[in-house]
């Protein structure tokens, strides 16, 4: 990504089309949308999340293989798994005293596939 240009290219005189703010003020979404939306992308923003997101798209997991497989310690993974869980990112099942995590549906590796594909542009 190249953020060499300091300023964004602008008109050079101030002309609103009207036309074109009307139909897109139709379809704009509701602001609470926008924050819930907002929000729902700032969990991407951490690496470590991003890790254990890439991790999951292959398979479901422990909180202990993904320390194991990440290096990081259990209480680590599980903070991050929490804040996942709370976005509806990761959903678990029990099985007997072992908690597995896995992608809450398939929008989650969609996403990943599509940043991914975009940054290798």
């Amino acid at each position: 990504m190249d953020l060499q240009d300091s300023e964004a290219p602008h008109c050079d005189f101030i002309s609103v089309h009207e036309d074109i703010v009307n139909r897109v003020m139709q379809v704009m979404p509701a602001d609470q949308q926008l924050l819930d939306l907002a929000e729902f992308f700032r969990v991407f923003g951490d690496s470590t999340r991003i890790r254990i997101l890439y991790v999951l798209s292959q398979s479901e997991m422990c909180v202990c293989d993904i320390a194991g497989l990440l290096k990081m310690g259990q209480s680590a993974i599980s903070h991050q798994l929490r804040v996942l869980k709370q976005m509806r990112l990761v959903k678990f099942r029990r099985d007997g005293k072992t908690v597995f995590y896995s992608l809450a549906d398939g929008h989650i590796e969609t996403i990943l596939a599509q940043g991914m594909e975009h940054i290798c542009e």
